[in-house]
């Protein structure tokens, strides 16, 4: 193993310190950028005030000139006015935040879009009017610790939880919404958009890639292989013959007393051909497709080779694909419609996962502490029960920021097991190849990472800089 200079070291520190700072400067300047957007939109609704029938003409005029000189598509320019709107007006915290440059303009994006529902519940009355600062507050306290995506799925989560049955009315109403549309894209391609339930398009997408990975990893080149010419124990190869060998000319076929001429040469026993480079052999092409092009290719195959299923009937019967969601025992019952859990994405209509549980048995009981944290199953095998604890707790790989799901993710001994690390909960987690790599002994000390365990599940990582990154496990449920 190669030791990292201290001078090298401590220049790659300032590096990494110095680019932090540089983000950090970039993300207050976004959030300059907003507020001269947010006052300009002001501007607009004066004058849309004064000329009510031209109200739309003024703000569509207003979003072509910005879209204009940022040289912006408009629909970006329009959704960065209404992101500038909702911030200024309703999220104090998180644009406080924002100008300090602790989140990202990524990170309000998302923070402002979750938190629509909750917006729609207090002004429709259905939820009261401080559970937007709760929101704001919580908001601010996720983006500071995760990445956009991961605060996406957290926001989700609460915004369900703070606007009740709101969630649940607005996704019965956007089932409706289900569509496919196309539009041309460029040299002989085109853009084929599915809106449908985010359940199924995750359980699509899962079902695209586990059949895509199975193509990759069994394709080879295909090479035509020649079948032995059976000579006793020493069998000869037709390439073994040499071109001008006189058994090439012989084509005569024995019997018993009898024989008869071969009606047809073959070409690969005739002298005059190169079995190689025959125009009679085919020649298969590897196949050098990304994962991406393998699933197009794939979806092609399965829309336009199989039969249609009957609504959400045995379509959801033959689902393949992998999904994990969570919903409370009373909402499963029937005694309430709170919505449940899609891990990882957001929230779900209850009578989906009341269907699901119908058609499938993989389900796991969750007892849970007073904080959220699951605790343990119902499962009285002791290794499976550590496995289904794990997934149920971790739900994708637990490097900072990633979020691979943990069927397609390894369970790793955080205290590496070759060195004493036992094979116990708190001290093991689940990470994707890329990241277990990074822990991995063979991996030069300038370039490997460590990680401790915390009693909660929380993850520390230790980069080669001296760096640390904390990873702490969902909570299950939010008190309100």
């Amino acid at each position: 193993m190669t030791r990292t200079d201290p001078d090298d070291l401590e220049q790659r520190t300032v590096l990494l310190d110095a680019w932090v700072e540089k983000r950090r400067q970039i993300a207050a300047l976004e959030a300059q950028a907003s507020s001269l957007l947010a006052e300009r939109m002001r501007l607009s609704e004066v004058d849309g005030d004064e000329h009510p029938r031209h109200r739309d003409a003024i703000r569509r005029s207003m979003i072509a000139e910005y879209s204009a000189a940022g040289r912006m598509t408009q629909g970006s320019v329009d959704y960065a006015f209404t992101d500038a709107g909702f911030l200024e007006g309703s999220h104090p915290g998180v644009r406080t935040a924002f100008r300090q440059g602790t989140i990202t303009a990524a990170h309000v994006r998302e923070i402002v879009r979750a938190a629509g529902v909750v917006r729609e519940a207090v002004n429709n009355g259905t939820a009261d009017a401080d559970v937007l600062p709760l929101y704001d507050t919580v908001a601010v306290i996720v983006a500071e610790k995760e990445t956009p995506a991961r605060t996406r799925a957290h926001l989700r989560e609460l915004a369900a939880v703070l606007a009740g049955v709101t969630i649940v009315e607005r996704h019965q109403r956007a089932k409706s919404e289900r569509t496919v549309t196309m539009r041309p894209a460029r040299d002989g391609l085109a853009v084929l958009t599915i809106v449908l339930p985010e359940h199924l398009a995750v359980a699509v997408m899962d079902r695209l890639t586990q059949l895509a990975r199975a193509v990759i990893k069994n394709r080879s080149d295909h090479e035509p292989t020649l079948e032995p010419i059976d000579d006793g124990e020493n069998p000869i190869y037709p390439e073994d013959i040499a071109y001008d060998d006189p058994s090439r000319d012989d084509h005569a076929i024995f019997g018993d007393g009898t024989f008869t001429t071969d009606p047809m040469v073959d070409p690969m026993l005739d002298p005059m051909v190169d079995p190689i480079n025959s125009p009679d052999v085919e020649h298969i092409p590897a196949d050098d497709r990304t994962i991406d092009q393998v699933r197009t290719d794939l979806l092609i195959d399965l829309l336009l080779a199989s039969d249609p299923s009957a609504a959400n009937g045995c379509g959801l019967d033959n689902i393949t694909a992998r999904i994990q969601v969570t919903i409370a025992a009373t909402t499963l019952a029937g005694c309430d419609d709170r919505p449940a859990q899609l891990d990882g994405h957001g929230p779900v209509h209850p009578d989906v996962v009341r269907d699901l549980a119908g058609r499938h048995s993989g389900w796991s009981r969750l007892f849970l502490d007073p904080t959220g944290m699951v605790v343990e199953t119902d499962n009285y095998s002791p290794t499976e029960s550590m496995r289904r604890f794990l997934r149920a707790r971790d739900q994708h790989c637990r490097f900072p920021g990633c979020r691979m799901p943990v069927h397609r993710c390894q369970i790793d001994h955080t205290f590496d097991h070759a060195k004493g690390g036992k094979t116990e909960i708190h001290n093991l987690g689940h990470l994707c190849a890329r990241h277990h790599a990074l822990k991995h002994p063979d991996v030069a000390d300038e370039a490997r990472w460590t990680a401790q365990q915390l009693p909660d599940g929380t993850i520390d990582w230790f980069s080669p800089l001296g760096c640390t990154y904390r990873d702490t496990p969902r909570r299950r449920v939010m008190f309100v």
